[in-house]
């Protein structure tokens, strides 16, 4: 067949190919498997990866002749909950998945799959409490309103929790260095091993749909989210339709600069081992996003006591301590002892055993030699 950048200009349609290819290919049901959850899960994994896109506000209100129109399919009072909350139940489709296809192969990657999401989820969620501090509210649109009040995106003033969201955003949606529940060099391709044309399909959409959503949550609650830098006027209630179309592309680029950074993690780190990835999980990211949670709710009543508003000295304030807790963080705590790497560096008296262990073999040769 065509090469990928043989179809259409540059290669533009090779996307649209491989639609019409999986569209086109026959569907299999190996005699072995769980029919009813076979079928299922698919769906299961890819209604839900969807549904949170209508949360999203893509852009600033606008004035209409008609009167105000919202950029969000639904602004729900209940914000950037529905987005945790609808998201994991794309899990319940991985672990029907695996178990419903009676393949080895792919039980193990449901269950890998099962434990990384649900060990993320609690760091993913605990990291977004500290924007619920800030902004007073957990709808969106009010998390992008506060960062554009204080002059500071909620990625300076709240840098731990970023930090702590960005990794969990990599764990929940199965991608590398986290892509354990796939793992193509030990499991095949994980969940999906049984699976082909468009409910293998499913579950690829539903991935990339899943970090669509996660890019667009990550510029929403910490870069600003529709938000023009140095402008006002987009956040001024219902605006005119060319300030809408500004709003909504740069939204558009902060999406599409977090996919291509997805994108890039992926052909340039390895997975990690599975047992440093459920230590991260639960020995790094969730006491230090506890901890955090607990230092914002201090330094905010601390700054509020002292009657700073909230600005850019505010803003700057929560600046200067972020960065010192990543420097103590990343530069000081960590040294690799809690993610324990297969190349971290010896000591002087491991060593020193090692060798003893290899001078004691290299006697033992001898005499037998002799």
């Amino acid at each position: 067949r065509h090469g990928p950048n043989r179809v259409g200009p540059r290669g533009y349609f090779q996307p649209l190919a491989d639609g019409v290819k999986n569209f086109m290919k026959e569907e299999t049901l190996p005699p072995h498997v769980n029919k009813t959850l076979f079928i299922l899960a698919p769906m299961l994994s890819f209604v839900p990866a969807l549904l949170v896109w209508a949360i999203i506000p893509w852009g600033a209100a606008w004035a209409s002749p008609w009167g105000r129109i919202d950029m969000v399919l639904a602004d729900l009072p209940i914000g950037f909950l529905f987005t945790l909350a609808i998201g994991s139940l794309g899990v319940y489709g991985i672990v029907l998945a695996g178990w419903g296809s009676n393949n080895k192969y792919a039980l193990l990657g449901g269950l890998r799959a099962s434990a990384q999401m649900i060990s993320y989820e609690i760091s993913m969620g605990l990291s977004l409490i500290p924007v619920l501090l800030l902004a007073g509210n957990v709808t969106l649109r009010t998390v992008v309103n506060q960062q554009a009040e204080m002059h500071l995106w909620n990625v300076l003033t709240i840098s731990v929790a970023f930090v702590a969201y960005l990794i969990s955003a990599f764990a929940e949606t199965n991608r590398l260095p986290f892509d354990m529940p796939e793992a193509e060099s030990e499991l095949i391709t994980g969940y999906h091993t049984e699976y082909s044309a468009m409910k293998f399909s499913m579950f690829m959409i539903a991935e990339y749909a899943n970090m669509v959503t996660q890019s667009a949550m990550m510029a929403t609650l910490f870069f600003g989210g529709w938000d023009i830098p140095f402008m006002s006027a987009d956040n001024a209630g219902a605006v005119s339709f060319p300030l809408v179309l500004l709003s909504m592309l740069m939204m558009l680029a902060k999406v599409v600069f977090f996919v291509f950074f997805f994108m890039w993690v992926r052909w340039t780190l390895p997975r990690f081992r599975y047992d440093q990835l459920m230590s991260l999980g639960w020995k790094f990211l969730l006491p230090i996003s506890l901890g955090y949670i607990v230092l914002v709710a201090g330094l905010m009543l601390v700054l509020d006591a002292m009657g700073i508003g909230r600005g850019l000295l505010y803003g700057g304030i929560f600046f200067a301590v972020n960065a010192v807790i990543l420097f103590i963080v990343f530069a000081r705590f960590d040294r690799g002892r809690v993610l324990s790497p297969a190349y971290k560096r010896a000591s002087a008296d491991e060593l020193e055993r090692l060798r003893g262990i290899s001078a004691g073999r290299a006697h033992l040769s001898t005499q037998a030699g002799h």
